[in-house]
């Protein structure tokens, strides 16, 4: 059974619940690893691969539990791939000692126009740098917005803002910006921009199943509609 940073996020997660988190679907009898429906379940495709660059997904509140969330997807894929739970007023010290790792260059991956005047940006990795550590901020748009204003520990990283040209296929959230990807897709890109493309290659495979069967499983999308439009 596979396991990785953003299952283990989710069971320290539910251990805080005070009540059961019902999300959309949520009498659905669902893989307790994939948390797609137990007869679309994905866990025997995945095939985990290397990668020069690693990630550090710091996840909103209740993201861990969400099926649709797709920042499991890269953990899936990169096995050394780091996750924590966003804290204002409390930081986890282990996410301190990941992003502080001296042998990595770390990056807070957002768009540029939200940089502060003198902050670092780049759009793609400098020649003879160390490998980069991708810190994503997990959540909905607000809620990443909120974590980039609110996380002064990584106010001295630089931003690294990638242009992703094709539009996104994630449909599984109403996005509140047409040019807006799914963490899974940006990390696939960031990981082909940078050379590791085999891993960028089985992401976005991965995306691509996970998304067809998530979609599969709803009630009112039967296989052949979700088929269809991807032809």
């Amino acid at each position: 059974m596979p396991d990785n940073a953003v299952l283990r996020l989710r069971q320290q997660r539910l251990a805080l619940s005070t009540r059961p988190f019902n999300a959309r679907g949520s009498r659905t009898l669902r893989c307790q690893t994939c948390l797609l429906p137990v007869r679309n379940c994905i866990c025997d495709s995945i095939q985990p691969q290397q990668a020069t660059s690693r990630f550090c997904l710091v996840m909103f509140d209740t993201e861990p539990l969400k099926p649709s969330n797709t920042g499991r997807l890269i953990a899936d894929i990169l096995p050394d791939t780091q996750a924590f739970l966003w804290s204002r007023t409390e930081v986890d010290p282990n996410l301190i000692d990941t992003i502080n790792d001296p042998a990595r260059q770390p990056y807070v991956v957002f768009p540029e126009s939200y940089a502060e005047p003198g902050r670092q940006v780049f759009n793609q990795i400098p020649n003879g740098s160390k490998p980069p550590l991708f810190i994503m901020l997990d959540g909905t748009w607000s809620e990443a917005s909120k974590m980039f204003r609110k996380s002064p520990y990584l106010n001295h990283f630089p931003l690294f803002s990638l242009n992703v040209d094709t539009v996104s296929r994630y449909q599984l959230r109403e996005a509140s910006r047409a040019e807006q990807h799914c963490t899974a897709e940006v990390a696939a890109a960031l990981l082909q921009q940078v050379g590791d493309r085999s891993a960028s290659l089985q992401l976005t495979q991965h995306f691509h199943l996970f998304r067809e069967k998530y979609l599969a499983g709803k009630p009112h999308r039967p296989v052949e509609a979700v088929t269809a439009e991807q032809q």
